[in-house]
């Protein structure tokens, strides 16, 4: 079980707008106000994020502040549930690091940032008993050589998911009026908000009864490093995922991957609404071939749980354009 997903929190507080996330594609236009006002109601899941009783507490009372009192007592719970499965020399730093965690998601694993008092494999002791207990997961790199991602993931070199957005910012102090004054850039370019939001649904939306699992792609050079931030697969392909404001020319990382992997299309989540267009770009002879050229997918962040539909809409157009033609005998 992980946090309701932002398409269950429509259903509980705004039902109408389910409808035009059906509509989501990157060849149809969304009403402008449809857009406008699913953007808004996602930055309030931000804030409230989806754990069933803080979205409960919004929906019985349309208070905000009832969904921060909830958050306040997920979060002495979890503490306080440490306890039975600790002993009281593990549980301080077992504390310690469920609170670093949100500070640390988007970023490589180095466990001197999760406590700098510890010794490394005691922090890893902690960190994975808080995985085995889904407070967070690991995002591992993969080579992306092939399906499943899992095959060739690299568990020592990976960022962490936290277990609930809404928990997440709670933790980190983030009130609704600093959230809600955050613009759009910043909002998807800096901290980890959008890429825990797009995380999590990546992760629960396709994990069933499994424990989650999502990949991201890395690559570390001596003059620079590439990293896209998720990678998914849907049947035999394997689709570079983005979080990113910003122009086509400023996807530096997708663009290696896009060169190294053969990639025909990629995704980008944003803020705006959807759209496709094809990208040629020319690459540095460091980095690879000349040229690179894909087809864009640029979602809004709403739309996260959508992707699974759209890659396969995708996917079934080019085996339709790539279909022979047959002539009568």
């Amino acid at each position: 079980m992980g946090p309701m997903s932002f398409r269950e929190f429509l259903e509980a507080v705004e039902p109408p707008l389910c409808r035009y996330l059906d509509e989501v594609s990157p060849t149809v236009k969304l009403p402008e106000s449809a857009h406008l006002k699913l953007l808004q109601r996602q930055r309030q899941y931000l804030f409230v994020g989806g754990m069933p009783e803080a979205v409960l507490a919004l929906t019985e009372t349309g208070s905000l502040e009832e969904a921060t009192a909830v958050h306040r007592r997920i979060v002495s719970t979890y503490e306080d549930d440490f306890a039975k499965y600790a002993k009281q020399r593990e549980l301080a730093l077992i504390q310690h690091v469920f609170r670093q965690i949100p500070r640390q998601v988007g970023q490589k694993v180095k466990y001197v940032n999760l406590s700098r008092e510890e010794r490394a494999r005691d922090v890893r002791g902690a960190l994975d008993l808080l995985v085995k207990a889904r407070v967070c997961s690991r995002v591992c790199a993969s080579s992306c050589a092939g399906v499943p991602l899992q095959a060739d993931t690299d568990d020592t070199i990976c960022k962490l998911l936290f277990l609930d957005i809404g928990l997440m910012n709670h933790i980190c102090g983030v009130d609704w009026l600093a959230l809600s004054r955050l613009d759009d850039t910043r909002l998807v370019n800096e901290g980890a908000m959008a890429g825990q939001f797009i995380g999590q649904h990546l992760a629960y939306t396709s994990a069933g009864t499994e424990a989650p699992q999502v990949a991201y792609w890395l690559r570390e050079g001596r003059a620079a490093n590439a990293e896209v931030d998720y990678v998914v697969s849907r049947g035999p392909e394997i689709f570079p995922v983005e979080v990113k404001a910003g122009s086509a020319g400023s996807l530096r990382s997708l663009h290696q991957f896009v060169a190294r992997k053969k990639t025909r299309v990629a995704i980008r989540f944003d803020l705006n609404p959807p759209s496709r267009q094809q990208v040629e770009h020319a690459l540095s002879p460091a980095h690879g071939p000349a040229q690179v050229q894909f087809d864009l997918i640029s979602l809004p962040l709403y739309a996260v749980g959508e992707i699974g539909r759209v890659l396969d809409a995708l996917r079934t157009e080019e085996q339709q354009t790539n279909k022979p033609n047959r002539t009568n005998a």
